[in-house]
């Protein structure tokens, strides 16, 4: 019954989304499709799955009911559109939509928005522990007994900033290579990352007249980790931070907009033109220029244990697919692009209890997978207990607010009107601040002309989350603020900015005052956001063990590495971290599988 056409088969699923009677007899979505379809319209004659990619499930889906962007054209709302989603890459409807189970909307790992979505089961999940997975002895016996089911030379483990960047720069350095991701989407934190990518003394500083030096970026990020950052893994960071900007805009990358985060000297935090989110884009490029390379990505894929021969040196990884299993695949270097563990709460709160029951504003997979699989290989782990959380989680929603809204000009006060603390300094100062205001929370206040300074506000307001009102005081009274004392901050703000000096808390940069058209409010709170402890690497990325020796053949980049953030990130020298680091783990593995 492969005749039904596209028209059809999108009305039925459209009449599904808003329960239509007709849909009442179905328990899911294999049930509603089996009224007029049979099972090989979703499935493989064999009725076997294509593979952990899901790539021929995911392909009917979208020869029937059309991409995202249609769909998404089909389902909008008032505020929020799952379907319009902010993810990168090419989302696979079976991301949230199950067949012959309840489906889970994977955007509520996250936020806490009321999707209605037909055949929708409560958000779950239990991802079984590297250690726990340990008890598949016989599974992982028999599969390691095999022979491998594929061979490269660089496997690259986590698809997020670090990832992508190994990938890109292993086969431009010639070798072949395989990304794996346990998640069904990519991007890892990168995608959610809104703010901007510190870099010193760029092209795009120098035609804005931003005079900025390597030293000083070093200087600034010594002092935000309490200078307890590896002065030679900083010196990598900063001294290859604008070359990691002139490459992604090799490859396509817009940069051209550069503000400034908390705990910088200057404006060096570059993204997208008009203030578009960085991280997103960052990887919808770094995808795009994997797709081209057609480097192998495989979806739903786990790595377990690295693999060793007699001699110490890497020979290859185990991994364990969702749909097909344990394997093993063959390879002379593997690099760990995992990320953090700041989505483990119980993880967090064992190293920093005063972090326990934090939200995190983390993707669902960071769990700190990385980090065991490292450890059982032989690698250190270093600066654990540092941990960071942001300080702008909006309280509706669970919606990560960008630095950059304030660090364009947005201000913070509690529910007393007032204003407690410099909005750019350092975010563990800042998130400190916040806790100690009444509710433990604050609100980030902003006018018109931060809105069309910074792109990224108007998904804010579209989702909702950022009310609005032509008067300070009727704003500040709908939200439980004092609106007389937060008119006369504002007020007084303003002055400061005239004066330009903030006699107050010393923010040192004051771009606007708060004067233009409507003003909106976004409540926010601190949650859980950064980890900068690791793995520990050397300045060529190379993974190292207790004894300060390096694993050979294993290499690590991003958030799963410790050392080159210290005790505190600052805004902005996340994406330059990733990519750096990235690339310099993906041609340092891609020429270590080339020696004899």
């Amino acid at each position: 019954m492969r005749n039904i056409t596209k028209v059809a088969c999108l009305a039925s699923f459209i009449g599904s989304m808003f329960m239509l009677p007709h849909v009442g007899a179905a328990d899911n979505l294999a049930d509603f499709h089996n009224q007029n379809m049979e099972c090989d319209t979703c499935h493989l004659a064999s009725g076997e799955l294509s593979n952990d990619n899901l790539s021929h499930e995911n392909e009917q889906c979208v020869s029937c009911h059309g991409s995202m962007d249609e769909i998404a054209a089909e389902t909008k709302r008032d505020h929020y559109n799952a379907h319009d989603s902010h993810f990168p890459g090419d989302i696979a409807c079976t991301s949230c939509h199950s067949g012959h189970e309840k489906s889970m909307v994977y955007c509520d790992s996250c936020h806490s928005f009321e999707f209605d979505m037909p055949y929708r089961g409560q958000w779950q999940r239990h991802e079984p522990s590297i250690a726990e997975l340990e008890k598949d002895a016989a599974e992982r016996e028999k599969a390691l007994k095999a022979k491998p089911q594929a061979e490269t030379d660089v496997v690259i483990v986590g698809s997020g900033g670090a990832g992508f960047s190994a990938a890109v720069s292993a086969h431009d350095a010639g070798a072949s290579v395989i990304l794996i991701e346990k998640e069904p989407v990519i991007g890892g934190n990168a995608k959610l990352a809104a703010g901007g990518m510190n870099a010193a003394w760029t092209d795009q500083q120098k035609a804005k007249g931003i005079e900025d030096s390597a030293e000083l970026m070093a200087k600034d990020t010594m002092k935000g980790g309490r200078d307890l950052n590896d002065p030679a893994l900083v010196e990598v960071l900063v001294g290859k931070s604008k070359s990691s900007v002139d490459w992604l805009t090799s490859l396509g990358a817009d940069l051209n907009d550069v503000g400034r985060m908390g705990g910088a000297s200057v404006n060096r935090s570059h993204r997208p033109t008009g203030g578009a989110g960085v991280g997103a884009h960052v990887i919808q490029v770094l995808y795009d220029n994997a797709i081209a390379r057609k480097i192998d990505l495989r979806m739903n894929t786990r790595g377990i244990e690295i693999l060793k021969d007699k001699a110490g040196k890497v020979r290859g990884i185990l991994v364990k697919g969702k749909y097909t299993g344990y394997y093993w695949i063959k390879a002379d270097a593997v690099i760990l692009a995992t990320g953090g563990f700041g989505k483990n709460n119980d993880r967090v709160a064992k190293l920093d209890p005063k972090l326990k029951g934090f939200i995190a504003t983390n993707h669902p997979g960071a769990t700190g997978d990385g980090l065991d699989v490292a450890q059982n290989a032989g690698a250190e782990l270093i600066d654990l207990k540092y941990i960071q959380a942001h300080p702008t989680l909006s309280v509706k929603g669970g919606v990560m607010v960008t630095e950059a809204v304030r660090g364009n000009g947005a201000i913070l006060v509690n529910r007393e009107g007032k204003r407690f603390v410099n909005e750019i300094t350092t975010r563990d100062k800042a998130a400190a601040a916040i806790l100690k205001q009444t509710g433990g929370t604050a609100f980030l206040i902003f006018d018109d002309s931060v809105r069309k300074s910074l792109s990224k506000i108007n998904k804010y307001i579209g989702l909702g989350v950022a009310p609005t009102d032509a008067s300070l005081e009727k704003l500040g009274q709908s939200l439980g603020i004092d609106g007389k004392a937060l008119a006369k901050t504002v007020a007084h703000y303003n002055q400061l900015v005239a004066g330009g000096k903030d006699t107050d808390f010393e923010r040192p940069n004051l771009p606007r005052a708060l004067n233009e058209g409507q003003y909106y409010a976004i409540e926010v709170t601190p949650g859980v956001h950064h980890t900068m402890g690791g793995v520990k690497i050397d300045s060529k990325a190379e993974i190292m063990n207790a004894k300060g020796l390096v694993i050979p053949g294993l290499y690590g980049a991003g958030e799963v590495t410790g050392g080159v953030h210290g005790a505190n990130r600052l805004g902005g020298n996340a994406i330059s971290d990733i990519v750096t680091f990235g690339r310099l783990a993906g041609a340092n593995a891609a020429k270590y599988s080339k020696q004899d």
